[in-house]
């Protein structure tokens, strides 16, 4: 390994383990959205629902640290080798069952962020009528198992709001983070690169400690239509879908081009109507959807890209939307090898993606850590699904009152430096509504 491949971290048994899936009687989820979220303790929740079907999970039997070149799939072969430890008994087979992992990757492999995947002990999954729990503990444990009353009981501590929130500057204050935009306008007009996303953060301090529990579920609550998530640390409700893998069939949601609502039906409509023609937004998704498309290619059999992309009505924002669609090449890769040959699409970096990137760590100012990573699940099987880490916040590990909020905006030729802020504001809503409303 190079100086940018720092040797894999991993805390795992020593010995064999056993993972049991059963199924588990829930209530509905059309009736009861919030039921999976309603399970979780609030010390280091594990979270990836949309629209009440997913998997919430908790404790940690495992844990892998990544960082550098090849994180992704580093992180992959140390889940390779702990699979060949386990002994699973599943009697559901459905996607989400058996061991998983939760992962959340950095957006750049310089960051010191790094990437991590976390096993947990105690997984609770649903999908449409049918719901299961699996259980992960080591084979020579003689401990006293927990009853399946006691396993689902750790939520029931109450779920504390944070009370009173403080919003101050990061990295920029508003006018610096104008000029960094204005910057990167002047250099793509000079042919360096075609588009830049810049990300903007926010810092929050609470009054109470911060509870992710709380989070999640008002993000849940508002932002149905997108995947909450909390992974170690990473909390945030994101409509950008990197990849799904399921038994052969991929498919990843790409976002590119937005405007805010105005909370008016019909002012929103023609607002609608304005995005699906705008010159610069179109210019903007087509980078996006044309980076994903080559990615995805030498995976598969067939790609299907839509030619004009679709309006994504979300409480705070509309935006340009394409589902890109294949048909994975036997014998088929790993959800995570997909997301490392799409992360980063020029949705959230750029494109050129390696040009982008580069002016990105010249001129942003900014550690993005986490954000804008890839963040999801990985099964027993290779299946499993990665989102961005949009419309997120980092909860800060030596302080529970802290967390910073960030938000990103895609730069073309075109694009105005105070109607990319503005954008910025309405991006940062759902973290701000998820803590104090």
């Amino acid at each position: 390994m190079n100086a940018n491949q720092p040797t894999p971290v991993a805390h795992v048994p020593a010995g064999r383990v056993v993972a049991r899936t059963t199924p588990l009687d829930l209530p509905d989820a059309a009736t009861d959205p919030g039921t999976l979220l309603d399970l979780l303790p609030a010390e280091s929740p594990l979270s990836w629902v949309r629209r009440g079907d997913g998997i919430v999970a908790w404790g940690e039997l495992a844990r892998v640290e990544v960082g550098g070149d090849g994180q992704f799939a580093h992180a992959e072969q140390a889940w390779t080798r702990l699979l060949r430890t386990m002994t699973v008994h599943d009697d559901v087979r459905a996607p989400g069952t058996g061991p998983v992992a939760f992962g959340s990757f950095s957006f750049d492999p310089a960051s010191p962020a790094g990437g991590t995947l976390v096993v947990p002990r105690v997984v609770v999954g649903r999908r449409g009528p049918l719901a299961w729990v699996t259980t992960l503990a080591e084979e020579d444990d003689d401990a006293p198992q927990p009853t399946l009353a006691e396993l689902l009981r750790v939520g029931a501590a109450p779920v504390t709001s944070p009370g009173p929130v403080t919003y101050t500057d990061g990295s920029l204050t508003p006018e610096a983070w104008l000029d960094v935009v204005a910057d990167a306008v002047a250099r793509i007009r000079d042919g360096a690169v075609d588009k830049v996303v810049l990300a903007r953060d926010v810092r929050a301090r609470t009054a109470r400690p911060v509870d992710p529990r709380h989070l999640l579920a008002r993000l849940a609550e508002r932002f149905a239509g997108c995947w909450t998530f909390s992974v170690d640390g990473l909390v945030g409700a994101t409509p950008e879908l990197l990849v799904r893998s399921e038994k052969g069939l991929v498919i990843s949601r790409v976002l590119a081009g937005t405007v805010r609502r105005t909370g008016d039906d019909d002012a929103d409509l023609a607002r609608a109507a304005h995005l699906s023609h705008s010159s610069k937004d179109l210019e903007e998704h087509e980078y996006a959807v044309s980076s994903v498309a080559q990615a995805l290619s030498p995976f598969c059999t067939s790609t299907n890209v839509p030619e004009t992309p679709f309006v994504l009505h979300l409480p705070n924002v509309l935006h340009l939307a394409t589902d890109v669609t294949g048909v994975l090449a036997p014998p088929g890769a790993s959800s995570l090898a997909l997301a490392d040959a799409l992360a980063p699409t020029a949705a959230v970096c750029g494109t050129p993606t390696a040009v982008a990137r580069d002016l990105i760590r010249e001129i942003e100012h900014l550690d993005r850590a986490r954000y804008a990573g890839a963040v999801g699940w990985l099964g027993a099987d290779g299946d499993g699904e990665w989102g961005i880490g949009l419309r997120s916040a980092e909860l800060d590990p030596e302080d529970p009152h802290e967390l910073r909020l960030f938000a990103g905006c895609g730069i073309v030729a075109a694009s105005v430096p105070d109607d990319e802020l503005a954008e910025t504001e309405a991006k940062l809503e759902p973290m701000r509504y998820a803590l104090d409303g």
